[in-house]
This record gives structure tokens, C-alpha cells and sequence, in this order.
């Protein structure tokens, strides 16, 4: 089995000799060394339990000890290491040791998102036209809630949002104004495999401007959520349905505005107070103008009251509507005196 023992770590807390430590530490390096090309994880052994660690977190902690110039400084951070082992510190909002916050090297902290490639691992499709990539909420849901918690997403689509909600161990709700895409979305949603049978994820083909969520949240079984994200139609860059309640069908941008807010407003009570509210959407361009979409939307979410954390830039490569076409949009920006599209916004706000 690939685990070694804490005493083997706590042990060197006695050595009185810098040189005897790192020798020592050097054969337990060597050792997770042997262990880590065929696991990304170790077992640590402390009496009877066993916790299970990142290998290259470890490795990076022991050589930053084996790399220090005093004895201090490496018991300093070798305490630092056995405590990260011994003790878990989770955040208020989500699952994370803090105690071992450099293991989480995947999740991003910088307002910039660089994402190459879209995660079409399980059940994830690119299929449907206007769908965010399955990184965005995985990335939010680790940061902003625990296992077992509720999130709602008023504009479901194809089921990315509760697809990565069942990956990962959250409860999960969805409305979807379309009756085909809501179906599409559960049989998805239902393919995709959870360890815990115990997740709950409930598709609600509704109007999400008019639908009585408090009766249906009271038909769940719930009082409220701790996450709300929302990824509505980019006004209408792509027309969705011919239903005149679907946003993507708003005579005008304050129409759009009025419709969102709405929304905004009848989610507002369901969210736990000082829980997260993410928003995704783009800006587009029409006669000539940029229509800053993005922040036309953000202060219809300010103005209920939320307050603003941050504002994320995601970078995108390719849209279906301009897919094969690089040269053609490169001609008309040139030719039309404006810059392509290559981002989109997350607004993350707090109530």
C-alpha cells in the first residue's frame, strides 16, 4: 500500500542536528517519490486513521524544508507540515482545508480565466448552442459551497450546472423555460453517475419570471439555497425559442433588463444570507455600438442589494456563430474599426 507513517514526520522534531533532519527527510521524499507516478495520492497513517494527501503537495512541502539554512526554520515549517496533516480548518462557504490550501493548485483565484480545452468528460455535451463550459460552476461550487448544500440555477439549458452539482455531491435545482431542452437536460442530468445516491437534483420546466419558487422549494423540502447562478441568453445574439417570454426575444435592451430583473428579484429571498450569487453573460455588438450587456445586468443585481465581490474575465476561443470563420470577423474588425470578442463576464455577488 502507498502510505507512510506521521511519526515518521513528528519524529523529526527531536533532531537536534540540521543536516541528521534532512537526510532523514530526504529518504521519506525519496520513498513518495517511488509511490507518485502510479497515484496522485498518498496515505498517512496516524494510529488507526489514514489521511489521504496530494503526493506532489507533499513533495513540494518536504523539499521546501530540505531546502531551508537553519534548524529552526525547518522545524518551523515542518510543524507547519504535521499540523496540515493532523488538523483541517474548513472555510465557512465550502469544503476546503485550509490547513492545506497549496493543494488546491487546480482552482483558480485570479480574476483572469484562461481555459483552453471544454470538459466533455461524463455527461457533458458542447451540443447545445449558447451553454457555459462545465468549468465555470465546477470551479464556483468548490469555492462557494459544501457537500450536501442546495444550488439553483434559473437558467439551466442543457444541465451543466447539475451535472457538476452531482459530480460533486451538491443538491441541485434547475429551471428551463423550453419543455424539449429541460427533458434533454434531465436525461442527462440522470446518466451522469454521483458516489452519493443521496443527491437530490430536481429540472423544473417553468418561466423563471414567474414561477412560485417558494411552493416549489416547500415541494422539495427546503427553505432556501446557498448558491444561485444564472447564465441567461445574451439578449438576443441567439434567438432560443419564439416564446415571448424568453429573454433572448426582448424587443429592447431595457425589456431584456426587465425581464432579468425580475428574476433577480424573485431569487433574492431564496438565497441564504452572506451565500454567493454568480452571473455569466457576454456583451454583444449591434449597428456599429458595443453593447456592454455584461454591465448593464450587473447593476440590475446591484441595485437589489447584492454586493459585488469580484468581476471575472473568461476568455473564449470560438463561438458555433463564428466558428471557421477567423478571417472573415478578423477582415470585418479591421475593415469596421472594432475588436472581436474573445471574452465574457462572471459577476460574483454576495447577498
Amino acid at each position: 500500500m502507498k502510505k507512510i507513517n506521521l511519526d515518521d514526520l513528528e519524529q523529526l522534531l527531536a533532531c537536534d542536528d540540521l543536516k541528521s533532519l534532512k537526510g532523514n527527510l530526504v529518504k521519506i521524499k525519496t520513498r513518495v517519490e517511488n509511490f507518485s507516478p502510479a497515484s496522485p495520492t498518498i496515505n498517512i497513517t496516524l494510529n488507526s486513521k489514514t489521511e489521504i494527501i496530494n503526493s506532489e503537495y507533499l513533495l513540494n512541502e518536504i523539499e521546501q524544508i530540505i531546502n531551508t539554512y537553519t534548524l529552526e526554520r525547518s522545524k518551523y515549517y515542518l510543524k507547519r507540515l504535521i499540523k496540515s496533516i493532523k488538523e483541517e480548518k474548513k472555510g465557512k462557504i465550502n469544503d476546503l482545508n485550509l490547513n492545506r490550501w497549496k493543494e488546491y493548485n487546480d482552482i483558480l483565484t485570479d480574476s483572469l480565466w484562461v481555459l483552453k480545452k471544454r470538459d466533455r468528460s461524463g455527461e457533458h455535451k458542447a451540443s447545445y448552442w449558447g451553454n457555459f463550459i462545465p468549468q465555470i460552476p465546477n470551479q464556483l461550487l468548490r469555492r462557494f459551497t459544501k457537500k450536501g448544500e442546495w444550488v439553483l440555477d434559473a437558467f439551466l439549458g442543457n444541465g451543466t450546472t447539475l451535472i457538476e452539482s452531482k459530480r460533486l455531491e451538491r443538491n441541485g435545482i434547475g429551471i428551463e423555460l423550453l419543455g424539449n431542452i429541460a427533458a434533454s437536460a434531465k436525461k442527462l442530468v440522470e446518466k451522469e453517475k454521483s458516489e452519493k445516491k443521496e443527491v437530490v437534483t430536481e429540472i423544473i420546466n417553468a418561466d423563471s419570471s414567474e414561477l412560485d419558487y417558494k411552493k416549489e422549494l416547500q415541494r422539495i423540502g427546503i427553505k432556501s439555497v446557498q448558491f444561485l447562478i444564472m447564465h441567461p441568453p445574451y439578449w438576443d445574439i441567439i434567438k432560443f425559442s419564439k416564446k415571448e417570454n424568453d429573454l433572448s426575444n426582448a424587443k429592447t435592451i431595457g425589456k431584456f433588463l426587465q425581464l432579468f430583473g425580475k428574476i433577480v428579484d424573485k431569487t433574492y429571498p431564496l438565497l441564504d444570507k452572506g451565500r454567493y450569487f454568480a452571473l455569466v453573460i457576454g456583451d454583444k455588438y449591434s449597428k456599429g455600438e458595443w453593447i456592454p450587456l455584461g454591465f448593464y445586468t450587473m447593476q440590475e443585481v446591484l441595485k437589489r442589494g447584492y454586493k459585488l465581490k469580484s468581476v471575472i474575465v473568461k476568455n473564449f476561443d470560438e463561438t458555433k456563430g463564428k466558428m471557421s470563420q477567423k478571417e472573415l470577423w478578423r477582415y470585418r474588425a479591421l475593415a469596421g474599426g472594432f475588436y472581436i470578442f474573445k471574452h465574457e463576464y462572471i459577476f460574483l455577488f454576495r447577498k
